[in-house]
């Protein structure tokens, strides 16, 4: 199991002190977390993308690259890149220039972010088209990493002729793509032979098990070689003991957790909002604990999927966590659950 440090880029106050940082200081601390990360043995960095929401992180390309130039084995990766909003000749040039910039480190988690429709119409974009562009999108841009003198048809997409992006990546660029709450995205995923990452700060592990179901027997039916590859997010903290990660991490999860629950339904028709109950997220797609419980909790999530978990980010900075906990609880989780978990 490959560890991840994941972040979306929140910018919400200091429950505790009313402090709120800016977005300056939001974006420099996913660099120094980063680099905290691989220092204590995390394998990747997982970085959101939202436009207009309220995240602050709109660019992960960007930051990456920054990220990149401070790190040395770290894979830089997305959680998401928001696949059917973007053009993907655009992509496979922003992640081939941060895979040339790194030595071969870029990945691409490749989204549809339909959970935030009124996204679609800031970028121009009709909503209810998000499938079809997100499937047309996702062939294309597998194909413009790995190929050169492309051609493409459409329909949604401009037509390429003989196309080359440039620059080429080192190595054909791993692409995952991101989806579980229906059966669409892993069938995808398994006729095209790509992993999946499940969006799973969203639901329990055991709500994911049909559609990794789905995922495994697309895999077989398209006779692909090897095993299918899984991942998984979720929230986590970790303390000296449960008691102090509980207490330390409850008002920053309810904080976050109202914040983008007002968010979904700003920009989601006919969402409504869920309330926040602490046991029961921390049941589900939360880990919080200390050190032995939360390798504890990660062995139940396995158990929880029908197929091994290859690659585990943990999202540890939401809600306006103060960097000193932060990067306190990072540090812990690399140095006394990592090992044991991996």
């Amino acid at each position: 199991m490959e560890i991840g440090l994941a972040s979306l880029g929140d910018l919400l106050p200091d429950p505790a002190t009313g402090r709120c940082g800016t977005d300056a200081e939001r974006h420099r601390s996913l660099v120094d977390q980063a680099v905290l990360a691989e220092q204590v043995g995390f394998d990747a960095i997982h970085l959101g993308e939202h436009h207009g929401s309220g995240y602050q992180l709109s660019a992960p390309a960007v930051v990456l690259a920054a990220i990149g130039e401070r790190t040395s084995t770290l894979t830089l990766s997305t959680g998401v890149t928001l696949v059917a909003n973007l053009d993907p000749v655009r992509v496979a040039e922003d992640y081939a220039t941060v895979d040339a910039l790194s030595g071969g480190r870029a990945e691409i988690v490749a989204g549809r972010g339909s959970l935030y429709a009124r996204t679609f119409e800031y970028l121009g974009q009709d909503p209810r088209q998000s499938r079809a562009l997100y499937n047309e999108h996702v062939g294309l841009l597998v194909r413009l990493l790995r190929e050169e003198n492309v051609s493409h048809p459409g329909p949604l997409r401009a037509p390429l002729d003989s196309f080359t992006s440039r620059p080429r990546p080192t190595r054909p660029i791993p692409v995952w793509l991101g989806g579980g709450l229906n059966a669409e995205t892993p069938t995808l995923a398994g006729q095209m032979g790509l992993p999946l990452m499940l969006p799973s700060v969203f639901a329990p592990p055991d709500g994911f098990a049909p559609h990794i179901e789905a995922y495994r027997q697309a895999w077989a039916e398209a006779g692909h070689e090897g095993q299918p590859q899984l991942g998984a997010i979720c929230h986590c903290h970790v303390d000296v003991t449960t008691q102090a990660a509980r207490a330390a991490f409850q008002p920053h999860y309810s904080q976050y957790w109202n914040w983008v629950q007002d968010v979904v339904v700003a920009y989601t028709p006919r969402a409504r909002k869920l309330p926040f109950d602490y046991d029961e997220m921390l049941a589900g797609p939360g880990l919080c604990g200390s050190p032995a419980e939360v390798i504890d909790r990660v062995g139940q999530w396995q158990a929880a999927v029908p197929l091994p978990i290859t690659r585990f980010a943990f999202m540890f900075d939401l809600g306006g966590m103060p960097a000193d906990r932060l990067m306190a609880t990072i540090e812990r989780f690399g140095t006394e659950v990592a090992p044991h978990i991996r």
